[in-house]
């Protein structure tokens, strides 16, 4: 029985990126069944190289954003480069993703002259055109002074790119929209979105930017717990390391009784005049009822930790590293991982797309190497000659497999 076709089969969109919103916008599409081609400048761009890399110096990071795409690279300073990938844009599909700033040729307008139905998505670092990136963006908006122990006075920047991952998904979610809008109505769409924009928003819609707002409160600093909910990180005796969340009675309930400290909890909430039967109680005292349950953890070894809280409702889970995951069966035995042949990276489990069509994650083909398809899509999309591509080549306005 042959699979059904992904969403966007037979969509082609160009992506003139680098870093990590526009790039994995692009894969996201090309997960989604779309044909995305990254146009990078002769010799790569800003992220061609970028940390980690393997050991003949092919950049993991680049590889694991453009898993299944087509790469050409053009000179994007020259008027014939321009033109080129101008054609490449609106001789396909019209659509364009892109970070790159100052481009007046690569611009909605400059497209739009051309196909007046053009999708055009502008990915920014602020609201008003000028720059910024994640961790300068984060740094604006309060997180690095709500994230850490609660007794440190400074900022600290947590490791994932939130806001670039969040601007990329928005971004590919545009890109969707408005192939949607174009097919009833014909009309192609401007679409800007920025980074900070995404850390805003996010920040408004979770309450953060409210609370001062209406309460004249803000976020404190609460180290591992969680806010307005019970959580917090234990120690087994071993030192493996737990984090148990209690959202509701029912799990307050069970690691009362997993961890012995009934009669305990009782008193203590006897003693403040509150009931731990709330969130908000729970929350409120959460100092007090982690030395409670703190006292079982310490005095049980992880393996025994495990077992007890598998046997109830708990949630937990027991912190690991990215070393730990990768040998895991969260990698090894996972539908969403495949094995994965990427050159100068060697064979490795690749995750597909989180999200299951039909029963089936979407999986993307290896990264291509930088420009391998540069003359292959001249020739397919364009209709560029031999002659043409090789005159192109020897000009220095088109690159070659790198």
């Amino acid at each position: 029985m042959t699979a059904p076709a992904l969403p966007l089969t037979g969509i082609r969109v160009v992506e003139v990126s680098s870093f990590v919103a526009a790039p994995l916008c692009g894969m996201t599409l090309s997960q989604l069944g779309a044909q995305v081609t990254r146009v990078d400048p002769i010799g790569g761009g800003a992220d061609t190289g970028r940390w980690p890399l393997a050991a003949d110096g092919t950049s993991i990071y680049w590889t694991g954003l453009n898993k299944g795409k087509r790469s050409a690279t053009i000179d994007l300073r020259s008027p014939d480069g321009q033109e080129l990938v101008q054609r490449l844009i609106v001789e396909g599909d019209g659509i364009v993703v892109t970070n790159a700033a100052g481009m007046s040729w690569l611009s909605h307008d400059a497209l739009a002259a051309k196909r007046s139905d053009v999708i055009h998505v502008q990915l920014l670092g602020r609201g008003d055109g000028s720059t910024g990136v994640d961790y300068t963006v984060n740094a604006a908006i309060g997180y690095p002074l709500v994230t850490g122990p609660a007794e440190h006075a400074g900022p600290i920047n947590h490791v994932l790119p939130a806001w670039d991952v969040s601007c990329g998904l928005y971004a590919a979610l545009s890109v969707v929209a408005a192939i949607r809008r174009r097919e009833q109505s014909g009309i192609g769409a401007r679409i800007s979105i920025a980074l900070e924009d995404v850390a805003l928003a996010t920040a408004g819609n979770l309450g953060l930017l409210t609370e001062p707002q209406v309460l004249g409160t803000q976020r404190e600093r609460l180290g591992n717990a969680i806010y307005g909910q019970y959580g917090q990180d234990f120690v087994s005796r071993d030192g493996a390391r737990f984090m148990v969340v209690l959202l509701t009675r029912r799990h307050f309930r069970d690691l009362v009784e997993i961890t012995g400290t009934g009669a305990a909890m009782t008193a203590l909430a006897e003693a403040l005049g509150v009931d731990f039967e709330s969130e908000g109680d729970r929350y409120r005292y959460r100092n007090a009822i982690s030395g409670l349950f703190g006292t079982w953890f310490a005095d049980h070894a992880g393996d025994e930790v495990s077992a007890a809280l598998s046997a109830s409702s708990v949630l937990w889970e027991r912190y690991r590293t990215f070393a730990e995951v990768a040998a895991s069966p969260k990698v090894t035995d996972s539908p969403l991982f495949s094995r994965l042949h990427q050159p100068g990276v060697g064979d490795y489990l690749a995750p597909a797309m989180p999200t299951a069509i039909d029963g089936v994650h979407p999986a993307s083909a290896a990264a291509p190497g930088l420009g391998a398809d540069t003359a292959d899509l001249l020739a397919e999309y364009l209709g560029l000659t031999e002659a043409d591509i090789k005159r192109l080549a020897t000009a220095g306005t088109i690159g070659t497999s790198e």
